[in-house]
């Protein structure tokens, strides 16, 4: 089973959304991640799809949701010619004590302490999935209380056409 990200432009219109998540329903396509945002032309959205399967699954995927009439543009985003992010929020449970080894912890990612109080510190990390994971598992010695992720977000590398 591999994972493809596709970019998907789309007319910024209300229930595009719906369409393409209910195509992926009707199928028994499972979404891994779904980002979506107005582009730099308001007519516009751009969304961010991944999704696992095999060569035959992920085919019928891009086909289908180029099929849809609200789609403008799909396109894979590979690792090689694309940028892809992901952002996180983590609350961290902490004492006294831990305080700065958390913070140390984020200064080695080039996280930000967006949030302090007496007992707790949130952190906010954007990168990709094998940097915020790495993240993730170095605070598992400490108490995480909430933790919350954006998805894949992306563009292709380059001038565009």
């Amino acid at each position: 089973m591999r994972k493809k990200v596709f970019s998907v432009l789309v007319s910024n219109t209300s229930g595009v959304l719906n369409r393409v998540a209910a195509l992926f329903s009707r199928r028994g396509y499972n979404i891994d991640s779904l980002t979506v945002g107005v582009t730099e032309n308001p007519e516009y959205s751009r969304m961010t799809i991944v999704a696992k399967g095999d060569d035959d699954v992920l085919e019928q995927i891009e086909k289908q949701i180029s099929k849809l009439e609200d789609v403008i543009d799909i396109t894979e985003l590979g690792p090689d010619d694309s940028v892809c992010r992901e952002l996180i929020l983590v609350k961290v449970a902490v004492s006294v004590e831990q305080r700065q080894q958390v913070i140390a912890i984020a200064d080695i990612f080039r996280a930000k302490i967006v949030d302090a109080s007496q007992d707790s510190l949130m952190v906010e990390l954007t990168g990709n999935q094998s940097k915020l994971d790495a993240f993730i598992e170095l605070l598992e010695g400490y108490k995480i209380e909430q933790l919350v992720r954006t998805g894949i977000t992306g563009l292709l590398r380059g001038k565009v056409n």
